[in-house]
């Protein structure tokens, strides 16, 4: 059985044929124009889930390099402050073995003794260091200082730290525990500082000390290379994030980003098609007399 071919059906079929042909051309200069292969959810669900998880990844690895970036804020403050302390504590210990020097007369030694209370005095601000208003000796305490009080009493929450998380398993610790590397009241490094102090002016030989400051000296740099332990995690944690980023940035661009190459092709042809389409439906479905008296 033959179906008859109107006019109306072939001017239909062609309006239908040119209008998406229409349609694509639409599509394609918008994605030359936005140079984004999704430009809403209808384009490609698939494609949209598998960007928005790779976006929800990019978020997540900005997140944690922020973390880093503030977890170098801190130790690198700390690390700073505890070079700081070494220093004074060499100080301190040199100091000692001059006064120890038996043919010092008592002004010579209570000048030392003086040099050492100022020395005291900058070891107790080393160890109140603070990174962005945190104590970064005191753990998660909120005290104003790390160690206050005479002798100084260290203010820290014990057993508590400050951690930056660096990626989904695992944490780095960004502070120090200053309790257990400057001490706590009469058994901490500023009582030491000041006894041996008092022991040159009272002119008793202060050399018997020395043990205790070397102690001390040790506690500190043992304290400083556990610093930079963690900011050797952290430069490992940022250097994998960086490899991480650049993976994620990957896949969202292939996912989401046209090729200018191919949406430029495209947008040709498809303009050359709908052009032949327009000629060639204008010779076929010529308007007669009937069609402009209708």
């Amino acid at each position: 059985m033959l179906n008859r071919v109107t006019n109306q059906s072939m001017a239909a079929a062609a309006q239908r044929n040119l209008q998406a042909g229409q349609s694509r051309l639409a599509t394609l200069q918008q994605k030359a124009g936005t140079l984004q292969n999704i430009t809403r959810p209808s384009d490609d669900p698939a494609a949209l889930a598998n960007a928005m998880a790779t976006r929800a990844q990019l978020r997540a690895a900005d997140q944690y390099a922020g973390n880093i970036n503030d977890g170098n804020g801190w130790l690198d403050t700390a690390d700073a402050a505890l070079g700081q302390a070494t220093n004074i504590l060499n100080k301190v210990r040199d100091l000692t073995l001059q006064a120890a020097n038996g043919s010092l007369n008592q002004p010579a030694k209570d000048a030392i003794a003086a040099e050492l209370d100022g020395l005291g005095k900058d070891l107790l601000a080393a160890a109140n260091t603070k990174y962005l208003g945190r104590n970064v000796f005191a753990g998660s305490s909120d005290s104003a200082a790390a160690f206050s009080g005479n002798p100084p009493v260290f203010n820290g929450v014990p057993a508590s730290s400050v951690e930056r998380r660096v990626d989904a398993g695992q944490k780095v610790r960004v502070d120090a525990d200053g309790g257990a590397i400057f001490g706590n009241g009469a058994g901490s490094v500023f009582a030491l500082v000041s006894g041996v102090a008092a022991a040159i002016r009272s002119g008793a030989d202060p050399s018997p000390q020395l043990g205790a400051v070397d102690a001390r000296l040790n506690s500190v740099i043992n304290g400083r290379a556990e610093v930079g332990t963690r900011q050797a995690q952290l430069v490992t944690a940022q250097d994998r994030l960086s490899g991480l980023k650049a993976t994620l940035e990957t896949q969202r661009s292939a996912i989401e980003d046209a090729d200018i190459g191919q949406v430029v092709l495209g947008l040709k042809l498809q303009e050359s098609n709908y052009q032949v389409a327009l000629a060639v439906t204008a010779k076929v479905l010529q308007p007669t007399l009937m069609d402009f008296l209708r």
